[in-house]
């Protein structure tokens, strides 16, 4: 049975992003699933954004544009696709962000499943890692999915049932609140981590820190007036997690500085076995160790252990 959606992204002028989000929507490759309506709200655009959007709902019937002339937060742009969509299953995403080529099948697919109410993608940064904020960016998405893996912490690309008309519009996180509401339905929140959407992180610190700041602020919020708390809330839980990717960092350091000391020997013995002995190991000793190699069949990387590097 095919399971039809209805996507939404919400839009701030993204005219760098837009057209390749829209590109990437179009050409999903879809078996299980099928793309009915792809509605864009634009909020408070200045730049090229409704132009483009208007460029490609001119070649595609399932592109629609909603302008929002003032920007009135996400909450109010969610609420306006929410209105407009057509479909039970609705899926949620950012202007600035990309889904991989099967993200929506892979991420609308588990609806087959009744109980399920809300799924939500892996995210990977585009950063750098090599600068010290774009690495901050990937250490901080490395453990949110290690803590999605025990329990769900969605955003950026998600997808749910159709169990609500609107959130409340003092409500910041609408990712965190869609979850409060699927799950006081009785309906569970899966992580889909096959399912993946790139964003790029924050450059400077400054920006780093407002955006955890306003996430924080968000959160508390949701805890506070709704009584619901989101995984990352559980400072046991992400201090193990931390735990455990710090310890990965130790015996890091522990193996490059053990490398180092036998790299080191071994350039001793071999000056004294050339310089000392005149031996050039024309016949060198056998290492049998290594004269044995099986071949392991193994899949390729997928896009979650290619986050799991730094």
């Amino acid at each position: 049975m095919t399971i039809r959606c209805s996507v939404g992204i919400t839009a701030h002028n993204e005219e760098a992003n837009i057209g390749k989000l829209l590109e990437a929507m179009l050409a999903q490759e879809l078996h299980q699933v099928e793309i009915t309506e792809i509605i864009v709200v634009a909020s408070g655009c200045t730049d090229r954004t409704v132009e483009i959007v208007q460029e490609y709902a001119a070649k595609d019937p399932r592109i629609k544009l909603i302008v929002q002339p003032r920007r009135e937060g996400k909450t109010s742009a969610i609420n306006q696709f929410l209105r407009h969509a057509r479909e039970e299953i609705c899926v949620l995403e950012s202007g600035d962000t990309l889904p991989r080529h099967d993200s929506i099948e892979n991420l609308v697919k588990l609806f087959a499943d009744p109980t399920i109410g809300m799924t939500g993608a892996q995210k990977i940064p585009v950063n750098v890692p090599e600068h010290v904020i774009g690495y901050m960016s990937h250490l901080r998405l490395r453990l949110e999915h290690q803590l999605c893996l025990e329990i769900p912490r969605l955003g950026e690309l998600i997808a749910f049932r159709k169990v609500f008309d609107q959130l409340p519009p003092d409500v910041a996180m609408d990712e965190a609140f869609v979850e409060a509401l699927v799950i006081r339905r009785g309906l569970q929140v899966r992580y889909a981590p096959d399912a993946v959407v790139y964003n790029m992180g924050p450059e400077t610190l400054g920006e780093f820190i407002m955006q955890r700041r306003r996430n924080y602020a968000g959160h508390l919020h949701l805890v506070h007036k709704y009584g619901y708390r989101v995984s990352s809330l559980d400072t046991k839980r992400v201090l193990r997690i931390a735990a455990e990717e710090f310890g990965k960092a130790v015996r890091l350091i522990f193996t490059l500085f053990s490398l180092a000391m036998v790299e080191a020997l071994a350039r001793v013995l071999g000056s004294y076995d050339y310089y000392i002995k005149g031996d050039k190991h024309v016949v060198w000793d056998i290492a049998w160790s290594t004269k044995r190699v099986e071949q392991k069949n193994e899949p390729e990387p997928t896009a979650r252990e290619h986050s799991l590097l730094p």
